[in-house]
């Protein structure tokens, strides 16, 4: 497996696909680089080097019991970066992963990233606080690391076979491969770096990170999206970001690069070629 070792000694995996202007892929929670499946394909097919890796604690990368906090999870991808020096690069982020790409554009990216996407993105912020009073009350993240560690199993096939993919929804087609796979890639993870994400991905502001981006950003949602509420994070990012460009989609839920592939992608390849 191709690793690289962060300055605090985390093996970090990643693919690294093709040739080409390079795109950067940044998983969601608690997943890994698999995720991406669809798109690493379709835009090799298309002329591009893609790249993904696994977050520490993630997927095939270092188990490790600290750093699983923004800051880290930005230095570790500036570390696959610059290891396989990646310039000119669009770095796509989804979900945590958008998060991931805001804090790493901001203060790592200079110079090296040509164009940014956040999709269904964490940012701004997604806890409620007084300077954010419509976000999520603290209870709901209590609730989810509450779950994840009394059976992290079970939590983890009823978040794939319900809200991620919208599949609660009437009238919805759950596809069993989609569930058995969102669930085999948090099972590799490990525990303590998905617990401790949690925190990450729903307490960290990102106001000054978006303020500071400076390169074409698309920022692209799903309004049923049960997970991270479109209204409270894509509508107001695009307020923040400097060149921003703003896709809602009706009725895609939160896992719309999979189930809403042939889309999602057309619409990222525009971008990217513009």
């Amino acid at each position: 497996m191709s690793m690289i070792t962060t300055k605090d000694g985390v093996q970090i995996f990643y693919k690294d696909w093709g040739r080409g202007q390079p795109i950067v892929f940044h998983h969601g929670w608690p997943l890994c680089s698999d995720d991406w499946d669809a798109q690493m394909l379709f835009f090799l097919q298309n002329g591009y080097r893609v790249v993904g890796f696994d977050r520490r604690g993630h997927g095939r990368s270092s188990q490790v019991s600290d750093g699983h906090d923004m800051d880290h999870y930005a230095a570790d991808a500036a570390a696959v970066a610059d290891h396989l020096d990646l310039r000119n690069a669009i770095h796509i982020g989804h979900s945590t992963g958008g998060g991931e790409v805001a804090r790493y554009v901001a203060r790592h990216g200079k110079d090296r990233v040509a164009k940014a996407v956040l999709m269904s993105a964490v940012p701004p912020i997604m806890v409620k606080t007084s300077s954010n009073p419509n976000g999520l009350p603290i209870e709901v993240f209590d609730g989810l690391r509450k779950s994840l560690a009394a059976n992290r199993a079970q939590f983890y096939r009823d978040v794939a076979s319900g809200p991620f993919y919208g599949y609660n929804r009437p009238g919805a087609t759950p596809s069993e491969g989609v569930i058995g796979n969102w669930w085999r890639q948090g099972m590799i993870g490990g525990a303590k770096a998905q617990y401790d994400g949690i925190k990450a991905f729903s307490e960290t502001s990102f106001t000054e990170d978006l303020l500071s981006i400076d390169v074409p950003t698309l920022v692209m949602h799903g309004d049923d999206d049960q997970i991270v509420p479109y209204k409270d994070a894509a509508l107001l990012s695009v307020k923040l970001l400097k060149h921003a460009t703003l896709k809602i989609y009706p009725g895609f839920p939160h896992g719309m690069l999979t189930t809403h592939a042939d889309v999602i992608n057309r619409d990222l390849l525009a971008f990217i070629k513009e």
